[in-house]
């Protein structure tokens, strides 16, 4: 995963490239790792980390939105509109999930389609399922016999 900061607080953690590449690493991009590390490993449930996403005001009130969702539990994107006071505006929420560029530390991936479907992840799917599923967060998947 890539980070960035500016002025003391994570703007950008997103998938692919070499942390830290070409500049040495700061204290906060080394706590941002450790604390990702300890994450994958079972170890970490919240994140302390100063944040700074980039976004519009209606992204940053979804993005906080996200942070109160906690380890291993989902919302839908009608859960969260309905959180930031626009019930109507699931869709958007989608929108603004798209846009985070915290991902992990802003759990965009504990949003869940309104049938428990995981919809919507910008990393693809796999990537959504297996974080779920570190969570002990995954849905049960729709079959006959889990329907009615």
């Amino acid at each position: 995963m890539t980070a960035e900061e500016k002025a003391g607080a994570l703007t950008s953690l997103m998938p692919g490239g070499t942390p830290g590449a070409g500049e040495a690493p700061t204290p906060l991009l080394r706590e941002t790792e450790k604390q990702l590390l300890e994450y994958f490993s079972g170890k970490r449930r919240e994140f302390s980390l100063p944040l700074a996403p980039l976004g519009t005001p209606w992204q940053r009130r979804v993005w906080d939105a996200l942070l109160t969702i906690p380890y291993g539990e989902t919302r839908s994107y009608g859960e969260i509109a309905r959180l930031v006071g626009n019930p109507k505006a699931a869709r958007a929420v989608g929108l603004a999930n798209n846009r985070n560029s915290i991902l992990i530390v802003i759990p965009c991936h504990r949003v869940i389609g309104a049938d428990g479907s995981l919809v919507g992840y910008g990393s693809g799917l796999p990537i959504k399922e297996r974080l779920l599923a570190l969570e002990g967060a995954l849905p049960q998947r729709k079959t006959p016999q889990n329907r009615r």
